[in-house]
């Protein structure tokens, strides 16, 4: 299973598309506080549809909460412009989470520091451009994330 984790996330369709990706891929969504919107806002419920019944979500009241839970993935990879290594680049295992910034600022200065190893960016195919929508960017990466995931378990099983 593959992990998303919105840190701070502010606009609750964004929110809610990715809580629809979760449940339609069987992804785990990790919500970190605070939102930019309140967690029973209409536009999200309405972005998720009727899959937010069926979500596995958890929620923490800040950053140091979720790295203190027992529900945090042992290996993270922050998704950023800011980084060196594309996802094309990136070996995700079953357990990763994958982690977004929320839409105006991405991630605070003291997470990019703490991910700096851990960093990877969608390729960017036209300069000048700042970044994907967050769902966009999530819809992507979970993707990348679960092909990879397959095509080793395809080849496990065929040796």
């Amino acid at each position: 299973m593959i992990h998303l984790i919105l840190l701070r996330p502010e606009i609750p369709q964004n929110t809610g598309n990715i809580g629809r990706l979760c449940a339609y891929s069987g992804c785990r969504l990790h919500l970190i506080k605070p939102y930019g919107f309140e967690i029973d806002d209409s536009r999200l419920r309405r972005a998720g549809m009727d899959y937010w019944r069926s979500l596995d979500v958890s929620e923490y009241d800040d950053w140091e909460s979720f790295l203190g839970s027992g529900e945090r993935p042992e290996r993270l990879h922050l998704f950023t412009t800011k980084a060196e290594n594309s996802i094309w680049d990136t070996e995700f295992r079953d357990g990763d989470g994958l982690l977004f910034g929320n839409e105006s600022a991405g991630v605070t200065p003291d997470v990019h520091r703490w991910a700096s190893d851990k960093s990877v960016k969608i390729p960017q195919f036209k300069d000048g451009l700042r970044s994907l929508n967050l769902a966009n960017a999530a819809s992507i990466g979970c993707y990348e994330a679960l092909r990879q995931i397959e095509i080793r378990s395809i080849t496990h099983d065929c040796l």
